[in-house]
């Protein structure tokens, strides 16, 4: 399924749904920042997805990564709440989706590194390389609230 994002553009379909969704920010001991490249847009995210209705944030965040990376992980912080309503996600499915984003933090405590169906590429990317890799600016504003590492999460 394709995925298009739009951010303050008023050419943007309507939503039609709003999804809460969960990604982390997963760091190794030498800095470098987990992420995957999505198949369904060709660029690089954090880890994460929609939320399922069984489940606490914590959880949805440990699922998604495993499920994204192989990684296994534990929660250990929050980066922020992103809830922008001029950002819009387009499936090709119809689906419009306004998201509900909570970015945290995790910890590394197992599994070993896979790509699944939703990814073509998962690695360890270092500080220097994020700023080149084709990415939506959504996913790098987190990025950058992590790196500031602000005592309060992040709110917007």
């Amino acid at each position: 399924m394709a995925r298009t994002e739009y951010y303050d553009d008023p050419d943007a379909p309507e939503p039609n749904s709003l999804v809460v969704g969960v990604s982390a920010v997963v760091v190794d001991d030498a800095g470098h920042v987990l992420m995957q490249r999505r198949t369904d847009n060709g660029l690089w995210a954090l880890p994460g997805g929609g939320m399922d209705l069984t489940e606490s944030v914590p959880q949805a965040a440990v699922r998604e990564v495993k499920e994204e990376t192989g990684y296994d992980v534990e929660v250990a912080g929050m980066v922020g709440l992103y809830t922008d309503a001029r950002h819009i996600i387009a499936y090709s499915d119809g689906e419009v989706r306004r998201q509900f984003n909570i970015c945290l933090t995790a910890r590394l405590v197992g599994g070993a590194l896979a790509i699944s169906d939703e990814s073509t590429d998962v690695r360890w990317i270092s500080p220097d390389e994020i700023e080149e890799l084709p990415m939506h600016d959504t996913q790098r504003l987190r990025i950058e609230h992590f790196r500031h590492g602000k005592s309060t999460p992040y709110i917007g």
